[in-house]
This record gives C-alpha cells, sequence and structure tokens, in this order.
C-alpha cells in the first residue's frame, strides 16, 4: 500500500511521490505564498492553470513541500483545516476546474497538455463529487485521521539551520491549535448527523495516547538536533500545548465521541452516505462502475483464484483443505518467522533477487535505490508501505514492513508484499513518475490515484509470478492470497457499504479466501469500514491493467512486445485508467499501421 496522508493531499487523491520538481522550483524559489493564485487570470492556458494550481495546492497543503524537499519554501505550517479554510479551498478548485473546462480538450495522446489536462479534470472534479461525504465533519479511525498522518511530518521536518529550527518550532507550536480544531469539527459533525462507527473509533485514544511515549516524533524532533536551545523548545513546546492538546483529544473520544458514534457499520448511514459511497468508489478507481458490478467482479475474481490455489495444494500439500490449510499458514512454525531479524532479512534477500530481473522486461527503469526498514515504533500497527524517493534519485524510496510478532507473520505472503511495494511495484512505478523531468507537468508526477498507481502494484505480484520470482509452492500460495484478498476486498467493501454486511461475515469471508492472519484481517475490516471505496480500487485497476494488456497481445501477435507495453502504462506519469486506456489502443492503432 501506497500511504496516504489526507493531511498532505487533496482528497482523493493519494501521494505517493518525493521531493523537487523542476517547475515547482521555480515557482517557488521566490518564496511567494500568496493566498488564493487567481486560476483565470490573463489569457489561459493548460500549463498556466496547472502551474496556479500547483501553487494554490502547496498553499493549502504546505506539508506537501516538506515532503517533497521543496527549495524555496516555508516549512512552518500545517494546513488550514478549519471548516472556513475548507470551504475557500473549495471555492479555489471550482474556479481551477471551470478554468479547465473552458479550454478545448488536447488531442494529441501522450503530450503533455494532453496528460496536464486530463490529470487536472479527474483530480478536481473527483474532489468536488465527494464533498458530498462531509469527511472533515466525522473522519476519526485508526486508519485515516490526523493523529496517522501528522507524525510522519515532524518525522522528516528540516532541521539543519536556524531558520529551518525556527520553521519548525513554529509548526510544533501549531499542533495544538490543529488538534483543538479536530475536536471542533468532530462535534460538529455529531451535532448534524455525522459520525464514525463506533467499532473503528474505540481504538484511536490509545493510539493517540501512543503519541505520548517518550519516543515519539514531536520529541524526537528535538533529538535530531545538536542545538540544545532547539531542544529545549521542543521539549517546551511538546510539555507545555502537545501533551495536554493530545490528551484532551483522547478523552473527548472517550467521553464524548464514542458514546455518539454510529453503531451501524455502512458510510449509507450518515447523511447523503449512498451517494457519497458512489462517488468514493469513482474518485478512487477512476472508473465508472456500479457498487453492484464491482460485487460480481469480485465473486468471479475469487473463483478463479481459488481454482488455482487448489491446483498448488492438491500438489504440494497432500490436499489439504484451501480454508484449513490458509489458516494454518499463520500459526505453523514451518510457515511462520523466528525472529524480527528474520522477518527483515528474508525481504532484504527477496528484493535482492527481484532487481537483477527487471530489465527482461522494462527498458524504463528509475534511478533512485529503495530501502526496507521496520516500521518506527510510533506505527508499529501498520501492515507495509511504500514511502517515495526523490526526483533527481538521490533520496531512496522507503519500504516499512512489519516486524512485531514474528510468529504470527507468515512468510507465504512475504514476497508477493514486496513486490507490490518496491520492484517492480510502488517504487518502480513512482520512481519512474518522479524521474520523468519536463516530459510531464509536476501533478503527474507527485499526484496519483489508487485506481492507477494500486492497480499497477497489483499486477506488478502477478507480473512477479512471470518472472519466477516466488521461490516456493508456498511463495505462490502467498500471491495468490494476496490476489484473493484484494478480490475479497471488491466482495466485502461493497458488502458492507451496500448489502448490510456485519463486521463477522466479511472476517469470515475473508479467512475463507485468503491466507492473512485473523490480526490482520481483522485490521483489514476495520480499514474497509472506516475508508469506504478505498480497497476497491485495487483489483479494479489490476483487472483493467491485465485487460489491456490482453487486448494488446490479441490485437498485435507477434508484434505485441511486454517492454513497449509497460513502458506506455508508465511513461506518462500517474494518468487515470481511462487515460491509460487511451495510450494503449493508441499505441495498437500506431503499431497496427506500422506493420
Amino acid at each position: 500500500m501506497v500511504t496516504q496522508r489526507a493531511e498532505l493531499m487533496p482528497y482523493p487523491f493519494t501521494k505517493i511521490r518525493g521531493r523537487t520538481a523542476a517547475l515547482l522550483t521555480l515557482l517557488l524559489l521566490s518564496g511567494c505564498q500568496a493566498i488564493g493564485p487567481e486560476p483565470v487570470a490573463g489569457p489561459s492556458t493548460i500549463e498556466s492553470i496547472a502551474d496556479a494550481y500547483v501553487e494554490a495546492l502547496l498553499e493549502r497543503y504546505p506539508s506537501m513541500a516538506t515532503a517533497y524537499d521543496l527549495p524555496g519554501w516555508r516549512h512552518d505550517r500545517l494546513f488550514d483545516n478549519t471548516r472556513a479554510g475548507l470551504k475557500r479551498w473549495h471555492d479555489q478548485e471550482d474556479a481551477f476546474l471551470d478554468a479547465v473546462r473552458a479550454l478545448p480538450a488536447p488531442s494529441t495522446i501522450g503530450s503533455r497538455d494532453w496528460i496536464t489536462h486530463g490529470f487536472l479534470i479527474e483530480s478536481l472534479s473527483a474532489s468536488q463529487s465527494t464533498r458530498i461525504c462531509q469527511k472533515a465533519l466525522w473522519e476519526t479511525s485508526t486508519t485515516t485521521a490526523w493523529y496517522t498522518d501528522l507524525p510522519f511530518i515532524f518525522d522528516i521536518q528540516p532541521i539543519a539551520t536556524e531558520t529551518e529550527r525556527l520553521e519548525a518550532l513554529t509548526r510544533l507550536r501549531a499542533v495544538a491549535g490543529y488538534i483543538d480544531t479536530e475536536i471542533e469539527n468532530l462535534r460538529a459533525g455529531l451535532t448534524q448527523g455525522y459520525a464514525s462507527p463506533r467499532l473503528t473509533v474505540v481504538a484511536v485514544p490509545d493510539q493517540v495516547r501512543a503519541l505520548l511515549q517518550p519516543d515519539n516524533p514531536f520529541l524526537n524532533l528535538g533529538k535530531r538536533s545538536d542545538d540544545p536551545m532547539f531542544r529545549e523548545a521542543v521539549q517546551r513546546a511538546y510539555d507545555q500545548s502537545i501533551q495536554p492538546a493530545l490528551n484532551l483529544f483522547a478523552d473527548f473520544i472517550e467521553t464524548e465521541y464514542l458514546p455518539n458514534a454510529r453503531e451501524a457499520l455502512a458510510i449509507s448511514n450518515n447523511p447523503n452516505g449512498a451517494q457519497c459511497y458512489t462517488a468514493l468508489v469513482r474518485a478512487f478507481s477512476t472508473l465508472p462502475v456500479t457498487p453492484a458490478e464491482i460485487h460480481r467482479s469480485g465473486l468471479a475474481e475469487m473463483a478463479s483464484i481459488q481454482a488455482e490455489m487448489r491446483e498448488i495444494i492438491d500438489t504440494h500439500f497432500e490436499g489439504e483443505a484451501t480454508a484449513t490449510f490458509l489458516r494454518r499458514i499463520n500459526r505453523d512454525p514451518a510457515f511462520t518467522f523466528e525472529s524480527e531479524q528474520a522477518v527483515l532479512d528474508f525481504s532484504i534477500a527477496a528484493l535482492a533477487r527481484a532487481q537483477p530481473k527487471m530489465a527482461s522486461v522494462f527498458d524504463l527503469l528509475p534511478k533512485a535505490d529503495v530501502l526496507i526498514k521496520p516500521y518506527p515504533d510510533f506505527a508499529a500497527s501498520g501492515s507495509g508501505e511504500y514511502h517515495s524517493s526523490s526526483e533527481d534519485g538521490a533520496r531512496p524510496g522507503i519500504y516499512y514492513i512489519a516486524v512485531s510478532e514474528p510468529q504470527l507473520r507468515t512468510q507465504a505472503t512475504q514476497q508477493s508484499t514486496l513486490y507490490h511495494e518496491t520492484y517492480p511495484g510502488h517504487h518502480l512505478q513512482g520512481a519512474i513518475a518522479l524521474e520523468l523531468g519536463d516530459a510531464v507537468h509536476p501533478i503527474a508526477r507527485y499526484l496519483s490515484n489508487a485506481g492507477y498507481g494500486e492497480g499497477w502494484a497489483l499486477y506488478a505480484e502477478r507480473l512477479a509470478d512471470e518472472l519466477n520470482l516466488y521461490d516456493r509452492p508456498l511463495d505462490r500460495i502467498g500471491l495468490l492470497s494476496d490476489q484473493g484478498a484484494r478480490a475479497a476486498r471488491l466482495v466485502i467493501d461493497t458488502g458492507i457499504h451496500t448489502l448490510g454486511w456485519d463486521r463477522d461475515q466479511a472476517v469470515d469471508y475473508m479467512l475463507n479466501h485468503c491466507g492473512w492472519s485473523r490480526f490482520d484481517i481483522e485490521n483489514e475490516i476495520n480499514r474497509y469500514i472506516s475508508w469506504p471505496g478505498q480497497a476497491n480500487a485495487y483489483m479494479l485497476g489490476m483487472l483493467e491493467l491485465k485487460r489491456l494488456r490482453a487486448l494488446a497481445e490479441d490485437q498485435l501477435g507477434d508484434g505485441f512486445d511486454l517492454k513497449t507495453f509497460h513502458r506506455r502504462v508508465l511513461e506518462n506519469g500517474s494518468v487515470t485508467l481511462p487515460m491509460v486506456q487511451a495510450t494503449i489502443l493508441d499505441w495498437i492503432t500506431t503499431q497496427k499501421t506500422l506493420d
């Protein structure tokens, strides 16, 4: 999973990228941070609108500049999470969308203008359509909220110079006010009938209080510096404002929010919830599919995966019942890890085997390296996520893995998850996008949608099988288990949010169809409950990429080249799935003409 940082990015597009971009640098070297750049002033072009949008985006989400390490940009603010600030941003988005729609759509597929136009239309219209959800009024869970996002900002906050340290302190001192506003927003939501499910909120107080431990990202900000005055100032800010604010939020959730949280799981139980779910599905996947179509697709894909799994179990594992075997791989010592270090070593070795094979199916590869690290303590509950490299390739991507309780972590799925997150998955795709330079506008390098990004990563799991990277039958079972989990998402997410499924029904379905542990499955189900629509994008995206590849293979026959197909999918940056389709159809037509 590519980590989504809601504090950093315009919802529902996902941050997957790293630092600088040439155009962004040009925009920001002056240090200008004027609020509300005019998107339609003067003769508009798609380039000028996109430039203004980027500048507005960075003003709205100042932590983006920190995540991207943009020169000439301050690192002293958090984004304005007030409802008035949100309204101002929505007005800006609407102006940008009107300006884009006023222009003729570029006709040259793959051109910089075509990519920029398509990306802006999708990003802005998706944001507009999902406003009906009013997520600022109810989003609080262990999956998506400020306390899952904000700590990572201070973990990378620059503090090398005196100016940077002063900026860091200013941002740090803004945390308490930010938290106060979150409480205010949630209270307003309750008065208007919006709430998160009690099931996904009950663990939030403990998650927030984990940030009170001595080894937390706020205090660690000071520990990273040799400046004693800075260290003292960080400690003082934490003691006087952040610590009380964290306690206040945790107490608010326990005493005020939980008693009023909704019992029902489905987003349809919030005002306009059914319309919200439909909008979210479309926004995350970029595909025009209905919940009913998604549910049917999930059932069909699951049947196919189960048949593949059955063949391997019959051949290599004495024909054990599928559900029984899948549950056993998470507790049988023969299939799990002996130590945290063993989890880490296993993943590092798998990555070393994968990297040399990439050149056989790609003629476009990233410069940036990728590292594997255990989750930091403050995020130890994570299941694995990729954090991006830099545009120049100097800063490697990082794949954070969970290593705690190794005796409960199966070896079976460790490789497929690694290939999903690193090569040939997120790192390869994301780093290539970052390194495209002037071929695409920065927005196509820095932002992504889940349908494309996660769809590619899931496709990459299957591609790794084509490259014979799964060493043992157990590892192929792990691949199919992970694929089955993503197919299960189509069934479960729609089941919960449109068909009235309860949590036990969802847990049992996944237990019987994939090899994930009960602990991980229960966390996953909580994720689907608290983050409606997002989980569908993985399998929907992969199925679309598989469909397009099969179409190209059929249409081109002996003229089909896998390296070229991959290049066409990757070379335009993080586009929408309909734009990928247009690109592949254009390639097919051109190739057939040449032949």
